[in-house]
């Protein structure tokens, strides 16, 4: 394994600057080795090579292109332009031209992929136009050909193309409709691929039975296959489903006549695909990056236990609950002995926004649960905690999360800063950033959904931070 590189979190000087330094550097060091881990593209490097005439190999399978036949390469998301650098860094000259969508330029350039750029979290036009490229590439592709598609997290608003009938304005208000709903990804994913001329297997379907690689990471609880790399596998979900999600979050009346038409349409159902030639592969999910964490804690001589890899629900609730079980452990020692660390990866919390809710200021939902967690832990306790999006870009702000701890609520009262009123008007980085506990990294060029890293000392001296 690699070094763990310690200089991921931007502002890690300054974090620890602040409050229990030992602990507060302890979760920054856990949580750098679980952002590196999330890293696609050494994964790439390890699985992916040139084979023979021309052909690629990928986890063992040989993908040979037939007579004339081509290598080519789609993807879209936030992860894409790692897996794609380092399908460049090993294919070379046998990539024979690709089309790829992020959010924004990277430092690095492509050499034969060509890199495009458009909207997130909400699509934009950008995000049409990408969504025509890549089909217009795909629809070149035949029997001959070879796909590899590296379709990620972020994919479906930065390629978005609204199903016939559907004005593009209408399937963006669709988009920020779900995304405020509180929905799960899952979900949010079944209603958007049945009102898209991309999505739900409808790229691979156009790419006329050329052979199909998806190297993808994972941003679902569950790696299903459908709501991460929806473009290019058979969908597993109907158009039924894709409705009761809309009134089960009251969204039916609330979306554009021309949807409600769509989906009671044929054309609203995914095309039927052949499995045969696919070929799926998860380069990293939470369950990658929880092991790489509990792997540094070994080496800093924590004790770690892993809580989950797949925490799910409004995002204040899981953080105040995650905290109570740290408190628990530093005031009881249940149900963990201090000192430890509690862990967790690949899961996604979620902020519902009522139609009520006025005057928001900016924040995240990791944001959120960081600000739910200070206020549970108290003042006084031995515990750090932070909370955090793994493509460095919680709720589209430029904030990754943060990190609060026993002493947060003392400094915030010294800047007159309300917690509880900040969450409840969802102000959280406004908060944050005031108090310096913003955890800053840039965006990762990976996507593995939310981490969370929360040491709990001893108590000392009746209570007081060790």
């Amino acid at each position: 394994m690699s070094a763990v590189r310690t200089d991921v979190v931007g502002d890690r000087a300054a974090l620890v600057s602040r409050g229990p330094a030992r602990l507060r550097s302890l979760v920054l060091d856990v949580v750098e080795a679980g952002l590196q881990a999330a890293d696609p593209a050494p994964v790439v490097r390890e699985l992916v090579s040139r084979g023979p005439r021309g052909g690629v190999v990928v986890d063992g399978v040989v993908h040979r292109p037939g007579r004339g036949g081509r290598i080519l390469v789609l993807g879209a998301g936030k992860a894409s332009v790692r897996i794609a650098a380092a399908l460049e860094e090993v294919l070379g000259d046998a990539i024979a031209e690709g089309v790829v969508v992020a959010q924004a330029l990277p430092a690095e350039g492509l050499r034969r992929i060509e890199l495009l750029t458009a909207g997130h979290p909400l699509p934009t036009y950008a995000s049409r136009r990408a969504a025509l490229r890549l089909l217009r590439l795909a629809e070149t592709a035949g029997p001959d050909d070879v796909v590899l598609a590296c379709f990620t997290g972020g994919s479906s608003a930065l390629a978005s193309l609204p199903a016939g009938g559907v004005r593009f304005e209408e399937k963006r208000d669709l988009h920020q409709l779900l995304l405020a709903s509180g929905a799960p990804i899952r979900d949010v994913n079944t209603v958007r691929k049945h009102v898209s001329r991309f999505k739900g297997g409808r790229l691979a379907a156009a790419a006329n039975g050329a052979a199909i690689v998806n190297l993808t990471v994972s941003d679902v609880v569950g790696d299903p296959l459908d709501a991460i790399t929806d473009p290019t596998v058979p969908d597993t979900t109907t158009t039924r489903d894709a409705i009761e999600v809309l009134h089960a979050y009251d969204l039916w009346d609330d979306v554009a006549p021309s949807i409600r038409r769509h989906l009671s349409t044929p054309q609203a159902e995914s095309p039927a695909l052949d499995d045969g030639s696919i070929q799926s592969r998860i380069l990293v999910n939470g369950e990658d990056v929880a092991a790489a964490m509990v792997r540094r804690c070994a080496d800093l001589g924590v004790a770690a236990h892993v809580l989950s890899t797949g925490m799910e629900g409004e995002s204040r609730e899981v953080g105040a609950a995650l905290a109570a079980i740290a408190v628990e452990t530093h005031d009881h020692g249940r149900p963990f002995s201090a000192p430890c660390m509690l862990l967790g990866a690949g899961g996604e919390t979620t902020v519902t926004l009522r139609h009520q809710d006025h005057h928001l200021g900016d924040g995240g939902p990791n944001q959120a649960a960081a600000l739910a967690a200070a206020l549970r832990v108290g003042t006084g306790r031995a515990i750090a905690a932070a909370f955090l999006d793994t493509d460095g870009m919680d709720g589209g702000t430029g904030i990754a999360g943060a990190l609060v701890d026993g002493s947060t609520l003392e400094r915030a009262a010294a800047l007159d800063l309300d917690l509880r009123q900040a969450l409840l008007q969802h102000r959280s980085s406004d908060a944050l950033c005031r108090l310096g506990d913003a955890i800053v990294t840039g965006r990762t060029g990976s996507n593995v959904n939310d981490l969370f890293a929360i040491a709990v000392d001893t108590r000392q001296n009746g209570g007081d931070p060790a």
